[in-house]
């Protein structure tokens, strides 16, 4: 199974900026569905974004799409979001989630069925 650490969480105001880090170990060279979900208490966990390892393709939620970016580095084996004109609404514990892709090259568009999940990173926006 996937391991997943993320880091880069913290306190911005609305309109900074942030980048999320996600070290992942164990997918090897298999395709797999990277995905950054968030959480606020009290709320379900939503989806933000995923991107697919083997083709890199990417998917945003309407919300997001714009202002936040999804990569991923293979040398490195972490992914990243990098979140631009950040805005209170942003704010949630953020997590990094993995699941084997189904194809090499399709964009990982369902946020169901992750199986592998980081302890969570806390991003803050004040506004």
């Amino acid at each position: 199974q996937v391991q997943l650490t993320e880091t880069g969480g913290g306190s911005v105001q609305a309109g900074g900026s942030l980048k999320l880090s996600c070290a992942a170990s164990g997918y090897g060279d298999k395709p797999y569905c990277m995905a950054w979900f968030r959480q606020v208490p009290g709320k379900e966990r939503e989806g933000v974004a995923t991107i697919n390892t083997g083709g890199r393709s990417t998917y945003y939620i309407r919300s997001v799409e714009g202002r936040f970016t999804i990569s991923e580095d293979k040398a490195e084996s972490s992914v990243y979001l990098q979140m631009n004109s950040l805005k209170p609404e942003d704010s949630a514990m953020y997590y990094c989630a993995a699941k084997p892709a189904l194809t090499y090259w399709a964009a990982c568009r369902y946020f169901a069925e992750y199986q592998s999940w980081g302890q969570g990173t806390q991003v803050t926006v004040s506004s």
